[in-house]
This record gives structure tokens, C-alpha cells and sequence, in this order.
């Protein structure tokens, strides 16, 4: 574990601020859910959830069966990486982080498109690699994650198949991870 310097004191309410610094580069937005657990030597560990994450084999199986039918490569992401993946790319994209704009188009609660000379990396990691169309995955009215599909530079989505899938699969990996 990374040591940063930064000491905190617990409150008479037994909570602990984590600082800014530490919020920003980790990307933890207000209200996000932390899982908290202690180690085997004595330490105490705040880690990011991931409710999309918990569903990630779940999520394999979905994105290759939705490749094997439209041929298009795809994957599910969390809101700070990919977790699943399948068809073209797959390797080079699984469990990599997603790009600043994903996350903003995410945000935007709506379905996604590319459009004219917009682009939208998928992950900042892996240049090269394009969003085609997402969808946002919502969970208990909170954006969790996405589907999308991918492609080079060159790629072009044929009509709103695509869509229509990417928001089948999101509404059903949203189903599967709500409390």
C-alpha cells in the first residue's frame, strides 16, 4: 500500500475525512459507496464498490454473446474501468481505465452515439479505440456504469440495432446489481 502523508483524525461520530488529493486521483465523487474491510496485519482498507464489477462474469458472457451476434466489438465498464470485453481489442481494453469523456458522456444519464468529427476514446490507456454507441447502466436511479460499442476510427455503426442492444443489456446489468 502507497503511504501518503496525510493523517486524520476519527470524530466523536466515528467518522474520518478523506482528503481532497486522495479523492481526486482515486476518482471518488460525493456519494459514492465505499466497501470497508481490515487486513490480515491490522490495516483498515476503504477500496472503491463497484456494483457493475460484482457482476463482471456475468458481464463477459453478455458481451460475447452480443458480438457473436452483431460483430461488433463491445464492453462494460464500471464507472473507472473497462470489466468486460469481447470481439476485436478485447485484451488491450479489458480492465483498463475509462477515458474522462466516457465517464462525462455517462454522466449525461443518455444514450450515446458517435456523431460527425466527435469522438469519444474509450479508454486514455489504449488510443486507437473508439466508442460507437453507449449506453448508460442505472442502478437504484444512480449511473453505475455503460455498454458500448467499440471501434477504430474508421468504424461506423449500420442503424440503431446497437443502440437498441446497448440499452437491452444496460437495463439488465442494472437490474442485476440493485440492492
Amino acid at each position: 500500500m502507497k503511504a501518503t502523508g496525510i493523517v486524520r483524525r476519527i470524530d466523536d461520530l466515528g467518522r474520518v475525512v478523506i482528503p481532497k488529493e486522495i479523492r481526486r486521483t482515486m476518482r471518488i465523487r460525493e456519494g459514492e459507496a465505499l466497501e470497508i474491510f481490515t487486513s490480515d496485519n491490522g490495516e483498515v482498507v476503504f477500496k472503491k464498490y463497484s456494483p457493475v464489477g460484482e457482476t463482471a462474469e456475468a458481464a463477459a458472457r453478455l458481451c460475447e454473446s452480443i458480438w457473436r451476434t452483431t460483430s461488433v466489438p463491445v464492453v462494460v465498464c464500471d464507472r473507472d474501468r473497462i470489466i468486460a470485453a469481447a470481439g476485436t481489442g478485447r485484451r488491450e481494453l479489458l480492465e483498463r481505465s475509462v477515458s474522462p469523456e466516457l465517464d462525462r458522456a455517462m454522466s449525461d444519464r443518455k444514450a450515446y452515439r458517435m456523431g460527425g468529427t466527435t469522438r469519444i476514446s474509450v479508454s486514455g490507456e489504449r488510443p486507437g479505440y473508439y466508442v460507437l454507441a453507449a449506453m448508460p447502466i442505472i442502478s437504484d436511479g444512480d449511473v453505475t456504469g455503460c455498454v458500448a460499442f467499440v471501434g477504430d476510427e474508421n468504424a461506423r455503426l449500420q442503424g440503431e440495432t446497437e443502440i437498441k442492444l446497448a440499452g437491452a443489456a444496460a437495463a439488465f446489468l442494472g437490474r442485476q446489481t440493485e440492492v
